[in-house]
């Protein structure tokens, strides 16, 4: 049909369609129904009416797979339900011990389960509202995500509206790039003269997190789904959600549905040994519990379900060379041997780097330059030396020797009792430690400085435009502008950066000064009891040992940290250069809510879940992300899910939106007042 013969809305409307159903049979089903040249006849025509018709354009339609324009900056967005990891098994050992748990929790002999690919990608949440696809988000630290909507719209086997419209569904899946796609895109980069992806997992990731929509498109990304975080319909078990989201036009992971765990362990081993056949990379198996009543029986942990594990296959190795061994000093002075290898592709990347962690380790491995040694990723991740080859090993080969001075500042090396590192004393003047100190100060998770990388600090420092980190925060654009690749524009970034680290939450400020022992979690620990800098300054050890979770190895660097007139000048330079910190609301100890544990599901009319989250702890009362025999409380608005299911079974008060506005009022001052 030609451009002129769809006369009307209805008549795209049908074209739209039509092209929705050959996605869905192409990237769905694997059963293509047109020829690709037929396919892209349509899709022109589609192009053309939408051209002629702007006022027709449907959010559904394919055409808004690429976007337009350019973000400034992916926004953050608090997942409605936690984005939890997996506890890992290494061994049928491992995975037996996995079963004895869940069957002695259910009080079964034997439970089914589904094994599933664990595809190597980047995790991500989908919202679907009335069938429409509204939200994509990456997984983040599984409390929050950036928001990339945009972008995976732009992956072709991820449907912009399901094939039934379903009233509200979050699911949960794999960004990934399959093999061969991957090589060719590597094949281009090479032509074009352009840095190489390290492996298919990262090519993704990069992907997904372009601001540029456009770039995301040319990338060949797939998306397969493997759980229904939040559901409107009722879905009984692991092969029902599978089923389900074939139905509704999402491409489900491959799985095998086992009836006890001798079949679960050997559709695992099947699967291990087949892997290199898979058209995409896998880095283990996942077993999970299949019915979801039992789910909800064995609850979760802090940060993984009791219903799931991650069979992780033996690591790959290969055979390489050691053309040299260097020295690295990271921000607390350890010196740690690296070894250069020549290149080889181990597990999916070019690795052309090894960490050799000590002296210790480089003696009792002998490994040696010019060595042939055996590789292999620890946890698929991270490349390690196995073992050398000793036989294969020149005559003229001699051993190791660690230096003995530091290799940034040449300081004399120390190694302290009981201690396997060396390290360099000079934590003032030693270049490499200042410049790792800084890096630290702008990861995300700390004061997140967007676009401060490794070889801009180096920069920075080399040009004695900085010398501590709050020189950071005095850059000038003029500054700026005289560094290589320094534009307009990523000139501009970096100050908008820069400007909005200067008030970050005092958790994360403690996190980035970079105490000893202190990482984020113990920062949050601390900043519940010490709520601003003074009562940091203030706190002895006697004090913060009293705090459940500090001992006294903590407690000692964090007095040492704040005592030392080095931080203390550091301290003031970043205050007089405007750099501060959100000042957390001491809870409440005296409320009728202290010590309370509340769960939230569903959604309140007139409360966003942080904010509600945000009230009752000002008020003493702990938010919990799970339902168990210690909750309280369960906070119950529309659309709640199987939490409230939970509740009801274990006899726990709900409470309406009503009814907790009534409890906040009496447990403190007014609700308006401490929303503003």
């Amino acid at each position: 049909m030609r451009v002129a013969e769809y006369k009307t809305k209805e008549d795209m409307l049908a074209l739209i369609e039509q092209l929705r159903h050959y996605e869905y049979c192409y990237y769905v089903l694997d059963r293509p129904e047109i020829s690709d040249g037929t396919y892209d006849a349509l899709y022109q025509t589609l192009l053309a009416i939408e051209a002629a018709h702007p006022e027709w354009v449907q959010a559904d339609s394919p055409s808004q797979r690429v976007g337009g324009a350019v973000a400034e900056g992916f926004e953050s967005v608090q997942h409605r339900v936690p984005l939890l990891s997996l506890a890992n098994a290494f061994s049928e050992a491992d995975l037996r011990n996995f079963d004895a748990q869940v069957c002695r929790a259910l009080g079964k002999s034997q439970v089914a389960y589904s094994v599933e690919h664990k595809i190597d990608g980047l995790s991500m949440a989908l919202t679907y509202r009335d069938g429409l696809l509204v939200l994509g988000a990456t997984r983040g630290n599984g409390q929050a995500g950036e928001v990339v909507t945009d972008n995976v719209k732009t992956i072709r086997n991820v449907p912009l509206r399901l094939n039934e419209p379903v009233a509200d569904l979050i699911v949960r899946g794999e960004v990934y790039l399959p093999k061969a796609p991957f090589a060719a895109l590597n094949a281009e980069r090479e032509k074009a003269d352009l840095p190489l992806f390290a492996n298919a997992r990262n090519a993704a990731a990069g992907s997904i997190r372009q601001l540029d929509s456009k770039i995301a498109a040319q990338r060949p990304l797939s998306l397969r789904f493997y759980d229904i975080l939040a559901c409107s319909e009722e879905v009984a078990s692991q092969v029902e959600v599978l089923d389900h989201m074939r139905q509704w036009g999402l491409k489900p992971v491959e799985a095998v549905h086992c009836e006890t765990i001798d079949e679960a362990i050997a559709a695992c081993m099947a699967i291990a040994e087949n892997r290199e056949a898979i058209p995409y990379d896998i880095d283990g198996v996942v077993i999970k519990v299949d019915s979801l009543a039992d789910r909800r029986v064995l609850d979760v942990r802090a940060k993984t379900p009791r219903w799931a594990i991650a069979y992780k296959f033996p690591a790959e190795q290969q055979e390489t060379v050691v053309t040299d061994i260097v020295t690295q000093v990271g921000r607390t002075g350890v010196v740690t041997p690296v070894a250069d290898l020549l290149p080889t592709m181990v597990a999916g990347s070019l690795v052309s780097r090894a960490t050799l962690h000590n002296e210790d380790l480089i003696k009792s491995k002998d490994v040696r330059v010019g060595d042939r040694v055996v590789i292999q990723k620890a946890g698929d991740v991270i490349p390690e030396v196995v073992r050398s080859l000793p036989e294969e090993r020149s005559a003229s080969s001699r051993p190791y020797i660690f230096p003995k001075f530091c290799p940034s500042c040449g300081s004399h090396l120390i190694r302290l009792d009981g201690e396997a590192a060396w390290r360099c004393p000079n934590r003032l003047g030693c270049p490499s430690q200042i410049q790792a100190g800084i890096l630290h100060m702008a990861a995300r998770d700390a004061l997140d400085i967007d676009g401060l990388g490794p070889a801009l600090i180096g920069q920075l420092y080399a040009t004695g435009l900085i010398r501590t980190a709050a020189g950071l925060f005095t850059l000038t654009k003029d500054d700026l502008l005289q560094l290589e690749r320094m534009g307009d524009k990523r000139v501009d970034n970096l100050l908008t950066a820069l400007d909005q680290a200067k008030n970050r939450p005092l958790d994360r400020f403690i996190y980035a000064l970079g105490i000893p022992l202190v990482g984020l979690n113990v920062s949050r620990l601390l900043v519940n009891q010490l709520p601003t800098l003074d009562d940091f300054r203030r706190a002895s050890e006697e004090e913060l040992l009293t705090i459940d979770g500090i001992g006294p190895g903590i407690a000692e660097a964090v007095v040492g940290y704040f005592s030392d007139p080095a931080n203390q000048r550091l301290l003031a330079d970043l205050k007089a250069a405007g750099v501060g910190y959100s000042v957390l609301e001491r809870p409440q100890e005296d409320t009728p809510l202290a010590g309370k544990t509340f769960v939230l599901t569903g959604t309140l009319p007139d409360y966003s879940r942080s904010e509600m989250k945000t009230l009752l702890e000002a008020r003493g009362a702990k938010v919990t992300g799970s339902v168990s025999k210690r909750t309280d409380f369960v906070l119950a608005g529309e659309d709640a899910g199987s939490k409230l299911d939970k509740a009801h079974a274990l006899g726990i008060t709900i409470l309406t939106q009503d009814e907790i506005e009534l409890l906040l009022e009496k447990a403190g001052a007014s609700i308006e007042a401490d929303r503003r």
